[in-house]
């Protein structure tokens, strides 16, 4: 693992704190199904991958579905920010505050869907950043992301392919929410990230319900 992390240019201590996080995940994932990488290079692939949203990340952060907390404690860890987590799979949510826990991080885990947590006065329009490592179409991901995001807020959407009529989904969308596009970063092949800025407050009316995000995408 800590070679791995050596060649993809992470620097020691961050080094032997991302091999320590991954030896629990994948320690967990014996027991119950956490992440779909099943060795250490595989896993190390994912902390590189969540490591290229670090410039772009500011506290307070918060970030939804966190799963096996990818990408929020890898930007944790590199970052010594706290960090808020909205993941509704209550195993997955234990985890989380079990894995805070053994690296020493600031932070919480709210067990809830994230359309229930975006209306919650204490969490909504409360965050100066926020990510969602979603395989969801990107206006779904922009409708649970912003409504999180204080004014000047910025959704760091790490994305893969984005056709011609997601990317002008995403940014009709993201004006209904109160955000625009701010900028897109490329990255090796296909991969690249997303900056949504927010503009005005988003409407009442987002999130909608749970499960509608992605349903019934915005704009598409």
């Amino acid at each position: 693992m800590e070679a791995a992390l050596e060649r993809g240019g992470v620097e020691s201590p961050l080094r032997e704190r991302l091999a320590r996080y991954a030896a629990l995940v994948l320690e967990a994932n014996r027991h119950f199904n956490v992440t779909g990488a099943k060795s250490a290079d595989e896993l190390a692939e994912h902390l590189l991958d969540s490591l290229t949203i670090l410039p772009y990340v500011r506290a307070p952060y918060v970030d939804l579905g966190s799963g096996a907390g990818l990408p929020a404690i890898p930007i944790a860890l590199a970052a010594g920010i706290p960090v808020t987590m909205v993941e509704s799979n209550l195993k997955k949510a234990r985890l989380l505050e079990s894995l805070m826990q053994e690296l020493g991080l600031r932070g919480s885990v709210v067990t809830e869907r994230a359309e229930a947590a975006g209306r919650r006065p204490d969490l909504r329009e409360a965050f100066a950043s926020g990510t969602a490592r979603a395989v969801a179409i990107a206006p779904a991901v922009a409708e649970l992301v912003v409504p999180f995001l204080r004014l000047e807020g910025v959704a760091v959407l790490q994305r893969g392919a984005l056709p011609k009529d997601e990317r002008a989904a995403l940014a009709d969308a993201s004006m209904m929410l109160g955000a625009v596009i701010e900028e897109e970063v490329a990255l090796g092949g296909e991969r690249r990230i997303v900056l949504l800025r927010k503009a005005r407050p988003t409407p009442e009316r987002f999130p909608r319900r749970p499960g509608v995000p992605a349903k019934r995408p915005l704009c598409l």
